[in-house]
């Protein structure tokens, strides 16, 4: 299966052209670092490009200040991470092993650069997402989760670090690593917590609160205004940023949980053109983002439009959950669809210990010789069971129809019913979920024989329903009886995705009518980018 980016370790490493330093020349400076001084902070801003001219530099461990990996950057190398297109904090440190002459490229001027020359782009690029991608994979990243095993806040941290391919590491609370992360960082012994560079706790653990240590929600809001403001970091979504950034608008993206948006809780997409072997809807819609980044889009989460509002100058404004507000020319639509939650008792309280909306390598790893349950007709469901049954011991696909033929891709289907760790369960339905603190079982209702049974499981998967993420529009624009928003000719608009409301476009999941496709959905966040050019430059 196709990953987020290329493997650091085989991959095959241009070096930047003689040309591309004498560019950088133009608009950097050279600066002398004696050895064993700091070349970059860990947590601090990633303002720089530093290129290697002379010396040699390590990264650094932000938790151990140790040596990071084995190898060092010698001349015509340089350092960064992701976070340098995204303007967050360096997720890791750099030390000069030697005295060593470095030229410091300001982040604008080097993204306008890539902008400029692409060949110097797909260096650059390539090596910040492999290098992103060892990190996760190695758990090198500077944020630690102390007891995700005792904590549903922490345990909602690390979904949210492993959607957004931040890497991090998991230290069990009773273990030394613990008590000493807790003593130097005046978290209490015993309580689950979250530290960031092996010193700074983040309290409290929320989203919000690591998201703003690793300089992801950006400080947005104020006297900016956007060219447009694009809601929803799924497919739909990340396509327009790519588009918008590509023909120079000023874009910001703002997402509430995680890019990829309901794609993003795919383990598995393997009939979308060009990955003949099969990509995860997270490292699919990520790989745009990288995209929309190097156009200088900009991305900030997890951020939560509550409210919209139109100025008699016709600006669009956006009220953040925050308080803060978000001021644009044009707006794009692309928050998609959630799964409908179950009108069960318990499921709040529930939800991430036991009860979850995704299905990836994070859930999985509670799933390890249980029983799990996955509730859904659709290809996203029947992902999530196929990826499930790797670890699990046995996966129940759970579905109110009679069967799945009108719902599921066939090549999908067959692979489910062929399996011996999968089990479909057609006309059934949940009826209650037990548990406190942690799912327990379930009560499932077999219309068919009119009789209930428990299964005990610790792990239950919804993936059934479409419902509109739209609540937020304020009435501005007009949706259909199910919430959904109309557009083109049917709203009055001017063009086929534009809205009741001029300037505001809707992509996507979210738009009555859109067929329900990554594919489809990056065609048309691709398109409406043409027509909101016209209505900011018109």
């Amino acid at each position: 299966m196709e990953s987020f980016a290329a493997d650091l370790a085989t991959m095959i490493r241009r070096p930047l052209a003689p040309e591309h330093v004498q560019a950088m020349r133009k608009v950097g400076q050279i600066v002398r670092f004696g050895a064993g001084e700091t070349v970059q902070e860990t947590g601090g801003e990633s303002a720089l490009f530093h290129y290697v001219l002379e010396g040699e530099l390590e990264a650094v461990d932000p938790v151990t200040n140790s040596r990071l990996g084995n190898a060092t950057l010698g001349p015509g190398q340089f350092f960064g991470d992701l976070q340098f297109l995204s303007g967050g904090v360096s997720l890791a440190g750099a030390r000069a092993l030697v005295p060593s002459e470095l030229l410091c490229v300001p982040r604008d001027k080097m993204l306008k650069l890539m902008s400029d020359i692409p060949e110097m782009s797909d260096i650059v690029v390539t090596v910040l997402a492999a290098r992103r991608r060892r990190a996760v994979e190695q758990s090198d990243g500077g944020l630690t989760l102390i007891g995700s095993e005792i904590s549903r806040d922490v345990r909602e941290v690390g979904s949210f670090a492993a959607r957004n391919r931040i890497p991090y590491r998991e230290v069990d609370v009773g273990s030394t690593e613990a008590r000493r992360m807790a003593e130097v960082c005046g978290l209490a012994e015993g309580a689950a917590g979250v530290v960031f560079g092996g010193r700074f706790k983040i309290d409290p653990p929320t989203l919000q609160s690591v998201a703003q240590a690793l300089g992801l929600d950006l400080a947005v809001g104020g006297e900016e205004t956007f060219d447009v403001l694009i809601v929803g970091g799924g497919p739909a979504g990340v396509a327009a940023a790519v588009y918008a950034g590509a023909e120079g608008l000023s874009a910001l993206v703002l997402e509430d949980l995680a890019i990829g948006g309901q794609a993003g809780t795919s383990s598995r997409i393997e009939n979308y053109m060009g990955f003949p072997t099969g990509i995860s809807g997270g490292d699919l819609v990520g790989r745009g983002e990288v995209q929309a980044l190097k156009f200088g889009t900009r991305f900030a989460m997890p951020r939560r439009v509550s409210a919209l509002t139109q100025c008699s100058e016709k600006y669009f404004h956006a009220a953040l959950a925050d308080g803060r507000n978000v001021s644009a020319k044009a707006l794009v639509v692309a928050t998609g669809v959630q799964y409908r939650k179950l009108p069960l008792e318990g499921l709040e309280r529930l939800e991430g210990a036991g009860v979850y909306y995704a299905a990836t390598e994070f859930e999985a790893r509670w799933c390890k010789d249980a029983e799990v349950a996955v509730i859904g007709g659709g290809n996203s469901a029947g992902q999530a069971a196929m990826f499930m049954a790797r670890t699990a011991r046995h996966v129940h696909i759970l579905v109110r129809r009679d069967g799945l033929s009108d719902t599921m891709s066939d090549y999908l289907l067959q692979r489910l019913q062929s399996h011996p760790k999968i089990t479909i369960h057609t006309r059934t339905e949940i009826a209650a979920l037990h548990g406190d603190t942690q799912l327990e079982s379930v009560i499932i209702s077999d219309h068919a024989s009119g009789q209930e049974w428990t299964l005990k499981t610790r792990a239950l998967f919804v993936m059934a329903g479409a419902a509109p993420n739209t609540d937020w529009l304020s009435g501005l624009i007009a949706l259909d009886d199910k919430g959904f928003v109309v557009t083109g000719s049917d709203a009055g608009g001017r063009t086929p995705y534009e809205t009741s409301c001029p300037g505001v476009f809707a992509v996507g999941d979210v738009r009555a009518g859109s067929v329900k496709r990554v594919a489809s959905a990056v065609g048309e966040g691709s398109v409406v980018m043409s027509a909101v050019w016209d209505h900011v430059k018109g």
